[in-house]
């Protein structure tokens, strides 16, 4: 895909054409260069989906009722099934229920923990971006200047209809909001505002936007939704560089123990709204 000359010229002199510079609008009410920021995550504020409480009081004025967390995971799993008709059919299905894919939260999930940038890992990281203006940085290639042939595939794959169909968004809108409520009833990571969390990585050089790896701490602009883990050996299986960084709980989507799903949990992942993170970093520890 090419731009004309005329046009390409004027957005790359207004800076419209370099992504690190993009921000979109979000449903949270607080601005996205704000959230995307490293002062947000050290001075964090609750973040609240517009309208997805709302829209599913009755679950969550269940949730207040629980007197444990896994009577609330029993609950939130039930509610969405009903809701978005995630159970599966009894007795045998008709054909055409046979036939037809419904997306649903936990698919997505196993398909990003099986490759975070396939298709489910473009639908996870445009819902971030619909929800908290937060731009991606990266799938399967460096998002840098457009049009390019990764945004391209970024962008058709985030629609696609295997994943973005049986409203999606709105099952990730209340998984958010089920986690981050887990997170200050039953304190699943413990008490306190941020979680201590590790990342290992291998391509950290083009991350950095402040300081040096060389000084061991520095900012590095992380992708809008990305994966920490609870262990410090796990995490450092998935790089030569080991990132270390205190994460605020308002960011984060799923925790081991949200869900009475095996999905991600093998490796103790947690998924978090990225953006710039003050780290630090240590290679081949």
């Amino acid at each position: 895909m090419s731009l004309p000359p005329a046009l390409e010229d004027d957005l790359l002199l207004t800076g419209e054409a370099d992504p690190a510079r993009w921000y979109a609008t979000n449903l949270v009410g607080i601005p996205a260069p704000l959230l995307g920021s490293a002062e947000f995550n050290a001075h964090p504020r609750r973040l609240r989906i517009a309208g997805a409480r709302a829209s599913s009081a009755g679950l969550f004025a269940l949730l207040d009722q629980c007197g444990s967390a896994a009577e609330a995971r029993g609950i939130f799993e039930h509610y969405m099934e009903l809701v978005f008709g995630l159970a599966k059919p009894a007795g045998r299905a008709a054909p055409s229920e046979q036939r037809r894919w419904k997306a649903s939260y936990l698919k997505l999930l196993q398909g990003w923990g099986m490759d975070a940038n396939a298709a489910a890992g473009a639908v996870l990281k445009g819902w971030a971006e619909s929800r908290f203006g937060l731009v991606p940085s990266f799938h399967k290639a460096p998002l840098q200047r457009f049009p390019s042939p990764a945004w391209m595939t970024y962008l058709e794959e985030k629609t696609t209809s295997r994943y973005h169909n049986n409203n999606i968004h709105q099952q990730l809108d209340l998984l958010f909001e089920f986690c981050q409520w887990m997170l200050w009833r039953f304190q699943l990571l413990g008490p306190g505002t941020h979680v201590p969390l590790w990342r290992g990585s291998t391509r950290c050089e083009e991350q950095v936007v402040g300081g040096s790896l060389r000084e061991r701490r520095c900012t590095m602009r992380l992708n809008n939704v990305v994966s920490f883990s609870l262990s410090r050996e796990t995490a450092g299986c998935f790089g030569d560089w080991l990132l270390y960084a205190q994460v605020p709980r308002v960011k984060l989507l799923l925790v081991p123990g949200l869900l009475d799903t095996r999905s991600l949990q093998g490796e103790s992942e947690v998924l978090a709204l990225g953006g710039d993170y003050e780290v630090e970093a240590s290679y081949g520890v």
